[in-house]
């Protein structure tokens, strides 16, 4: 049972030679994304489904969503955008970031195990601290539409770890692991709680393929991935991710900035802290009168 076991790892999990989704290893490549007319600014989030007033908060490098319980306890990369909370849609454009990759085939909800110790070793090899999110690039066999429903065990992924900055360590492979730049992107996100895996996944591009049916300024273009924010110490309940697609403008088409129809912006909420309070100042004694 156990040289099965093995032999069927050794088969299903070989590393997957193709670039997957976004990653590139030329130190240019954000410079070669045109930004799609009405798009966000790299690092900035348009909500265009959901109550703009719910936005997560930024404290002490953490992001938190205090309305449902929900923390994200290791830093984003510099510059990337905040995080979507769940059920909420926003287009938001992603930097180019520096990150260590692991592809294979196979399952992706069994291989997120597989490929997380390659990558954790990784990091750890070059005193990289831990970010978040883990990311999953998914990338199905066959004719298919962006966002039909994937099969879990069909087609490649990619799982990638994020460095914090570009300058941690250089490009190039690391044994089975590829440190790439990727591209900048903008990607219509849904925010998603609950258990990381195909599942999910679906869930949200079902959600994303709603919103893209009943408006003509977007459509969806490449494969879906995954970002999710949280270790295995979080109870499953209170995992937070994101379901993403690469989207484009449509063709003729450009960009409402007013009306019910603009997107919104929305800002992380930062704390400031209260201002100290000022102890007042000493008050001497008036000296009495020496008396007459």
């Amino acid at each position: 049972m156990i040289i099965t076991t093995l032999a069927f790892l050794a088969s299903a999990f070989q590393p997957h030679s193709d670039t997957v989704a976004t990653g590139k290893s030329t130190p240019d490549a954000a410079s070669t994304t045109t930004r799609p007319e009405g798009a966000p600014a790299p690092g900035a989030v348009l909500r265009v489904l959901g109550d703009a007033s719910v936005k997560p908060v930024l404290e002490n490098g953490e992001y938190r969503l205090p309305e449902l319980g929900l923390l994200i306890e290791a830093p984003l990369p510099e510059g990337y955008p905040a995080p979507t909370p769940p059920g909420m849609i926003e287009l938001k454009t992603y930097p180019s970031v520096r990150r260590a990759e692991y592809s294979a085939k196979g399952s992706s909800n069994f291989g997120m195990n597989v490929g997380f110790w390659p990558l954790f070793n990784h990091i750890k090899s070059r005193e990289i601290a831990m970010t978040s999110p883990v990311e999953m690039d998914y990338k199905p066999t066959g004719e298919r539409t962006p966002l039909a429903p994937m099969q879990d065990a069909e087609g490649s992924w990619t799982m990638s770890f994020l460095y914090r900055k570009a300058d941690l360590g250089p490009t190039g492979a690391d044994g089975r692991i590829k440190v790439v730049d990727t591209p900048e992107i903008t990607v219509l996100s849904i925010g998603m709680r609950g258990a990381y895996g195909m599942g999910t996944v679906n869930s949200g591009m079902d959600e994303l393929s709603k919103w893209l049916a009943a408006q003509s300024q977007w459509e969806a273009t490449g494969d879906p991935r995954g970002l999710n924010y949280n270790g295995p110490q979080v109870p499953m309940k209170n995992k937070w991710s994101e379901v993403q697609i690469v989207v484009r403008r449509q063709s003729g088409t450009s960009s409402p900035t007013t009306g019910p129809d603009a997107p919104k912006v929305v800002t992380p909420v930062v704390p400031v802290a209260p201002a100290a309070p000022v102890a007042p100042a000493p008050v001497t004694p008036a000296t009495p009168a020496a008396p007459g």
